[in-house]
């Protein structure tokens, strides 16, 4: 992994005594720190400079983290992809949820111990390091098919495949991150069936319309005790 030095990290709190205290922390164990008091001022800094994690507070007057945090993932390219730690002094799971699924890779609720917080943000930048990245460009290979990430369309030998919105959404959000596991319970909140059910019945049909032989998956495959990964060509 990279020395932390050469980790640009940026840090959103419209609390100045916290924010001033993580870049402080922060800096003195290497990082290079650039801060924002809120949304507005976040979003020119990261359409100007690259950032290898951002940390987030929730509940900003203007624009929240939430929405900071869509926009954020809304972008193309590797600057979509930046990875997001959330800090709130709001626990309720409900609140942890809406985080993760909008694509925030951790949660960390105020108030913390700062030495949690710099060994959180390690954790997420070793996996963002180990993560492969995603092809930027042309249609993801999956033997006889074909998937196109941005416009979220399958294709086999050419010929268009119908996909539900919800088999879209799956394919989508596994092929964000090939041949890492994502966890079934976190596909489930993609869904209206928390229990991860529908889940399954959404692999079974895409497996159906990729695999040559469902009943053995070269494409989608089950990662058990977790979930289930995409492993394109």
């Amino acid at each position: 992994m990279s020395e932390a030095g050469d980790r640009h990290l940026l840090v959103v709190d419209d609390d100045d005594r916290i924010r001033d205290l993580i870049k402080e922390y922060l800096s003195r164990h290497g990082f290079r720190v650039t801060a924002a008091p809120g949304g507005a001022a976040a979003r020119k800094l990261m359409e100007t400079l690259d950032f290898d994690l951002a940390v987030f507070d929730v509940m900003m007057p203007g624009e929240t983290g939430f929405e900071l945090t869509r926009w954020l993932r809304e972008r193309k390219g590797a600057a979509g992809r930046t990875p997001v730690l959330m800090l709130t002094a709001r626990g309720l799971p409900e609140d942890r949820i809406e985080g993760l699924r909008l694509g925030a890779d951790d949660y960390l609720g105020k108030p913390f111990e700062p030495e949690e917080l710099l060994l959180r943000i390690e954790a997420i930048l070793r996996r963002a390091e180990a993560r492969p990245t995603p092809a930027s460009s042309g249609p993801i290979s999956l033997g006889e098919c074909r998937f196109d990430l941005e416009r979220g369309e399958l294709s086999r030998e050419g010929a268009p495949v119908r996909l539900t919105e919800a088999e879209v959404a799956l394919l989508k959000r596994l092929a964000r991150s090939p041949h890492e596991p994502v966890d079934r319970l976190e596909l489930a909140r993609e869904t209206v069936d928390p229990s991860g059910r529908a889940v399954d019945v959404q692999v079974t049909r895409l497996r159906r319309k990729i695999e040559t032989d469902p009943k053995t998956p070269r494409y989608l495959q089950t990662v058990r005790g977790v979930g289930y990964l995409l492993a394109p060509d």
